[in-house]
């Protein structure tokens, strides 16, 4: 099997850092590097979470799916802006009576 060669930069401070790492773990950084493409290579993806689920939601983004989640189930999601204000008038009344 050949080997080539794989290259790319990244800052002073993070080298010598992984660097200090791979030592104390009795590893030097090109050995480690070896082991993340063999690992990725048996994961068949990242071999760490990389999930979009373990990002904070997003409260608004969420709120308004369900509105229009709700909306479709109750065949109001193609109304017009015209509609939903006259619905938003009628419901102000209501409450105001």
């Amino acid at each position: 099997m050949s080997s080539v060669l794989v290259q790319f930069r990244t800052e002073d401070t993070a080298k010598a850092k992984a660097t200090s790492i791979c030592d104390r773990l009795g590893l030097d950084l090109q050995s480690y590097l070896r082991m993340c493409i063999s690992r990725m290579n048996q994961e068949n993806g990242i071999p760490f979470s990389m999930n979009v689920n373990d990002l904070p939601k997003n409260r608004g983004l969420e709120a308004m799916k369900e509105a229009s989640r709700i909306a479709s189930e109750n065949g109001i999601a193609d109304m017009s802006l015209d509609e939903i204000n006259a619905e938003i008038n009628a419901a102000r009344k209501k409450v105001a009576e």
